[in-house]
């Protein structure tokens, strides 16, 4: 009407009762409008009360131009958040640069991974086989559970999936070795295999549950990149206990499990034993 720019402020009804009796006893004074944030205090504005204000609409006027109108009116929003942000890490990454470290670290977890086939196949023979298709698993599920819960894969998580092998190949050498211990023994080959899971299982858990500790210790108390290791890493555990547990187990016993007799084992050349 007087072609002056205003404010307007719609309040709700526990607003609208408190700012009807604050104006009611403060006629003729000033009113300030606060932005908190980080402990710091600002003052927006601070119009005088002309009249008693009730009905929940707010009308802010003496403003000189239509350009502090608008910057008091994004002040009063941007106080309206319910949850102050904070920045607790920035870092940027050109995509060129970025691209050739997510590729270094995906060739890194193949080669270590291709190494490793090679290397449990020529020293345990087929149970260098079975080994290598539990890791194959542990590697599906280490995926499908990544995927389930969204998670992005940076290098910190290529980092932990290397490790993740790593560890979970140990699992399986344990199980592999003390086969052999068995066999060495002049126990009966089925029965090395038994207790060659069994006897490994402890160790293969009390190893994991220490590195688990040390896992959780860093998503607590990290930040970024360390939090997205800690993830993958804890993941890769639950993972590789049970894929080197269940896994292959579940294919030792599926050729070995119906058979009555079984006169050797294909463990590596050196300790394939005839049971006489």
């Amino acid at each position: 009407m007087t072609g002056q720019s205003v404010v307007y402020l719609d309040l709700d009804s526990v607003g609208t009762n408190i700012f009807k009796e604050i104006t009611r006893k403060n006629i003729g004074k000033r009113i300030a409008l606060l932005l908190i944030e980080k402990n710091y205090t600002e003052v927006i504005t601070a119009p005088k009360i002309k009249s008693e204000i009730g009905g929940g609409n707010v009308m802010i006027t003496g403003m000189e131009n239509a350009q502090e109108s608008t910057d008091i009116s994004l002040l009063l929003r941007a106080g309206s958040l319910s949850v102050p942000m904070e920045i607790v890490e920035e870092r940027t990454v050109g995509p060129s640069m970025g691209k050739e470290n997510i590729a270094r670290g995906v060739n890194s977890t193949m080669w270590g991974f291709a190494a490793i086939v090679v290397l449990m196949i020529a020293y345990y023979m087929f149970f260098g086989v079975v080994s290598v298709i539990g890791l194959s698993v542990n590697l599906l599920f280490l995926t499908a559970l990544l995927s389930a819960i969204q998670a992005t894969l940076t290098l910190p998580g290529l980092a932990a999936i290397a490790i993740t092998i790593g560890m979970a190949i140990d699992a399986n050498v344990l199980i592999n070795e003390r086969i052999r211990d068995e066999i060495r023994n002049g126990m009966p080959p089925q029965k090395s295999i038994s207790q060659g899971y069994d006897k490994a299982w402890g160790t293969i858990l009390d190893s994991n549950i220490t590195t688990m500790i040390a896992g959780l210790a860093l998503f607590m108390f990290g930040s970024g990149p360390i939090k997205g290791f800690a993830v993958v890493l804890v993941l890769g555990i639950l993972t590789s206990v049970y894929s080197a547990i269940f896994v292959s187990r579940g294919i030792v016993n599926y050729i070995y499990g119906n058979k009555r007799t079984i006169k050797k084992i294909s463990i590596g050349e050196i300790f394939k034993v005839e049971n006489n």
